[in-house]
């Protein structure tokens, strides 16, 4: 196991560091996402479309499960395995971009795989829009060396084109849904109609020689629907579809109350992390209530909820007041661009402090990766551009903590680190931010978006590794940086035991 962010500089993937092997994966002609581009952006309208006029999802998602249940499917969506008690599997979060970050994961996540018993995708599998024909390059051939089944619940992408290509891949080839019934004329159902993206013709017709690349049959991996749960050895594993908007509908928030009872712990994945960036999003259902208050019913015996959707690595331990602690953790590095830590103000959240938060990439490392990714663009590097010192240095003084790796030679924080830090949204203590008013979050976001991927080292990736046994849960986050150190032995950035009994 090689050195982590957290250790050293080289083990962040800064300096000069050997690529790795991940690109020999790829294919020769690699589709660059930019959401920059309007046509990205017009394919992925559906999202504001139902902001505007109404959200279908709920609708179209209890007509692809009753599809399922009458093809056959478990109607309790339980998927029963026969693991033993002690067994492994993994986590990856917001994957298919298809470009050099998704890649890079593989290699690091084939060597801590290799004995694993299955992987389940968090959120966001195929980028854009979730079309079947993506699927060749950025599922199949990525992940084509997996031995095991792989697992997946959609994120918003997926719901871009209403699901069907999600629903092709992991529902046993489920046929398109009939169409709907035709709304009424000059309703806000209507205009949306009139808007709504919907997949290309002939959609999917490259899907017969894409699936020969996870073609063993110990790959295969068959789900009841876009909401299930696994049973493996000691635990289950809860997934949750949470739409295009981030919520359950009734008739799934009615089915996970129902899976939730019992003693058996339980570990939920959803596609919208209930805490994230220093913030609490409990995710609500229709009809009342909210995804987090299951999680936290002490009769249902959940020790984790781990969401996609936000591009890197974060955890809270949240002790409750009845004196158990759940871990809440953001598991969305696994092949889309990554999202910015420098910008969470000083976490103080639940209970939870600077003292118990992880994040990665590290604050300091997000924010040199991002001024030199703008000063790359913008063709400012002398002014924009902070090395990895200079960042660390600027970060602890902005938010009052200490230095998160082993420290080096000594950075000056000077006027312009300052600056630059303020251009790109670092985060503050609340208390001075409050006094500031200063939304350093929302500004950065809107004028510093990353927009796409990166294409070249360190790309601070990661998944996770989780060990089960009927006494405990060993949660490991593995990086991959995209340079060979990181490929032939993943660093561990944060490693937590939860405790079963």
């Amino acid at each position: 196991m090689s050195e982590s962010s957290r250790d050293t500089a080289e083990g962040a993937g800064w300096g000069a560091a050997e690529h790795g092997t991940y690109r020999r994966l790829m294919p020769h002609r690699v589709e660059k996402i930019s959401w920059l581009d309007p046509r990205m952006l017009r394919a992925a309208r559906n999202g504001v479309l139902a902001s505007w006029f109404g959200d279908p999802t709920g609708d179209t998602r209890a007509r692809w499960v009753a599809q399922r249940e009458a093809a056959g499917a478990p109607a309790d969506k339980v998927i029963r395995r026969d693991d033993p008690d002690r067994f492994s599997f993994l986590v990856i979060g917001d994957t298919g971009e298809g470009g050099e970050p998704q890649y890079a994961v593989v290699p690091g996540l084939l060597q801590e795989g290799r004995d694993t018993a299955f992987a389940v995708l968090a959120s966001d599998v195929i980028y854009p829009v979730g079309s079947a024909d993506d699927y060749g390059t950025k599922f199949f051939r990525p992940y084509r060396d997996y031995r095991a089944p792989i697992y997946a619940i959609p994120g918003n992408h997926d719901w871009y084109e209403d699901l069907g290509g999600f629903m092709r891949i992991f529902c046993d080839d489920a046929p398109p849904l009939p169409p709907a019934p035709r709304p009424r004329p000059l309703t806000r159902a209507w205009l949306r109609s009139l808007l709504w993206h919907r997949p290309r013709a002939g959609d999917g017709g490259r899907l017969e020689e894409a699936r020969k690349l996870r073609s063993a049959p110990g790959q295969q991996a068959v789900q009841p629907g876009p909401y299930w749960a696994i049973d493996a050895g000691p635990v289950r594993i809860v997934g949750i579809d949470t739409g295009l908007l981030g919520t359950v509908d009734a008739e799934q928030g009615a089915w996970l109350r129902e899976v939730s009872r019992g003693p058996r712990p339980k570990i939920l994945v959803t596609g919208s992390p209930l805490y994230v960036d220093g913030e609490y999003h409990p995710c609500p259902i229709e009809g009342g209530g909210t995804v987090d208050d299951i999680v936290r019913d002490p009769g249902h015996h959940y020790v984790a909820a781990i969401g996609g959707d936000i591009h890197n690595y974060q955890r809270y331990p949240v002790r409750l007041d009845d004196g158990r602690t759940l871990q809440y953790v953001v598991a969305g590095g696994g092949g889309a661009f990554t999202h910015a830590t420098h910008t969470i103000p000083r976490v103080d959240v639940a209970g939870v402090t600077e003292r118990d938060f992880r994040c990665y990439p590290l604050r300091g490392d997000s924010l040199a990766f991002y001024s030199g990714l703008y000063g790359r663009r913008l063709r400012l590097r002398r002014f924009l551009t902070l090395t990895d010192a200079e960042a660390m240095a600027v970060i602890a003084e902005r938010l009052g903590i200490g230095p998160t790796r082993a420290p080096g030679a000594p950075a000056r924080v000077t006027r312009r680190t300052r600056l630059v830090a303020g251009l790109l949204g670092t985060g503050r203590r609340p208390d001075r931010r409050k006094r500031l008013r200063l939304p350093v979050r929302k500004a950065y976001t809107s004028l510093f978006s990353p927009g796409s991927a990166t294409y070249s080292p360190p790309f601070f990736k990661c998944f996770l590794r989780l060990d089960v046994s009927p006494e405990a849960i060993r949660l490991r986050c593995h990086a991959a940086t995209g340079h060979r150190a990181q490929e032939i032995a993943p660093p561990v950035e944060d490693e937590v035991t939860i405790p079963l009994k």
